[in-house]
């Protein structure tokens, strides 16, 4: 017959079933926890086969991207000017910039695996600003400054943007979702002379039958500065400051990056002049921002807004901002997702989003495998193959 166990015997096990207990859920967060760099830090770098990464398939990935560059010129003036050059009325009126070659950095659990080019570089990048400005609106929303992403822009700004019987039906999510269908002109740009139709010439295009919002996905950089712009008059102060004091001052970003809008994007705010800024480089202006930059942000979002335990961005915006959109289930709040569609990457995970700019600029977050890639200047048209090339290492 067994005795029972004496008290001496029963602290012995408990302190056994605890220590493995903590011992395993230490084992875990080390296995999950990511690297924050601090601010100027040596970005700190691991081999590949540190994480199972077949070393000589990511080199492989590498050289896929240093010898598959963006065809287009490197003065970005003339690539903007040659790419755009279809469209009535097209003119530079920002800020432009001679780019650099390519240039990337691929992050494992934070930490360096793969890196090419020169990565401290400032360039432009277009449409990734579109994920940036995104995330202005998801500080917004998340300081109740916005209330709902469903109430009407027009109650938010009411200088006459947003009067008439269309236009007043457009709330916050369609302006996100590019599908507002937003009717007017915004410091000198037509909405309906931004990739107009194959179709048709400019009468048919100013005459145009208006969609439902939130139908139709239409990708316009006029409605994407008009979300820059109600966003200004929420936050009334430049929308530069409100991403360098909420983001990228606590994410510990360099001092180089930039934020521009138009040279005649000026408005008054309670008596004092602001800048509204871009939400792409379409005619110039836009984001500013090395590939370090890039891949500090794209960090961040890896881990649901959480900076080295500090929340800067709900977990719940991003959820949001990363969800189908009604009009098109290749695109989110500004962010695009690789769900069957047109857009997708086969083989490649469903739960992959990412920001896209002219040009070849990419950030793809990657929570399966706690990776983000950066890649600049990659031929467009390449970039699902270059991600499988990356995926094929892991």
């Amino acid at each position: 017959m067994r005795h029972p166990l004496t008290t001496s015997e029963v602290k012995n096990i408990c302190f056994l079933l605890l220590f493995t207990f903590f011992f395993n859920i230490s084992e875990t967060r080390a296995q999950t926890e990511y690297y924050f760099p601090e601010r100027n830090a040596t970005w700190q770098e691991k081999a590949p086969k540190v994480y199972k990464v077949n070393p000589d398939k990511m080199d492989q990935a590498v050289t896929f991207a240093k010898e598959n560059e963006y065809a287009g010129a490197k003065d970005l003036r003339v690539a903007i000017l040659e790419g755009f050059a279809r469209e009535p009325f097209h003119k530079i009126s920002g800020p432009t910039e001679k780019r650099g070659g390519p240039a990337g950095m691929i992050l494992k659990n934070g930490y360096v695996i793969a890196q090419w080019g020169d990565v401290k570089k400032v360039d432009m990048t277009f449409s990734v600003t579109k994920s940036y400005l995104s995330t202005v609106a998801g500080l917004a929303v998340d300081e109740n400054r916005i209330a709902s992403v469903q109430d009407p822009v027009a109650a938010y700004v009411w200088d006459g943007s947003f009067n008439g019987a269309h236009n007043s039906k457009i709330n916050w999510e369609h302006l996100l979702t590019q599908s507002s269908d937003w009717s007017g002109t915004l410091w000198g740009g037509h909405d309906w002379a931004d990739r107009p139709p194959r179709e048709g010439d400019i009468d048919d295009w100013k005459n145009r039958k208006f969609e439902e919002p939130g139908t139709v996905f239409e990708y316009n950089d006029v409605r994407v500065n008009l979300l820059a712009y109600s966003l200004l008059q929420v936050y009334r102060k430049p929308l530069p400051v409100v991403l360098k004091e909420k983001i990228m001052d606590p994410i510990g970003a360099s001092t180089t990056w930039r934020w521009f809008g138009y040279d005649n994007a000026w408005t008054d705010i309670d008596g004092l002049k602001m800048q509204s800024v871009t939400g792409g480089g379409h005619s110039g202006g836009g984001l500013f921002i090395n590939t370090e930059d890039h891949a500090r942000f794209g960090l961040l979002f890896l881990n649901n807004g959480n900076w080295n335990g500090k929340q800067l961005l709900s977990k719940n915006w991003i959820q949001q901002a990363t969800q189908p959109s009604a009009a098109n289930v290749n695109y989110g709040y500004m962010w695009w997702l690789n769900k069957k569609g047109p857009r997708h990457w086969e083989g490649i995970s469903e739960s992959v989003y990412y920001a896209a700019g002219f040009g070849g600029n990419f950030i793809v977050i990657d929570k399966e495998n706690d990776l983000v890639i950066v890649t600049r200047w990659l031929e467009p048209s390449k970039i699902d193959e270059f991600v499988t090339l990356v995926m094929d290492s892991m």
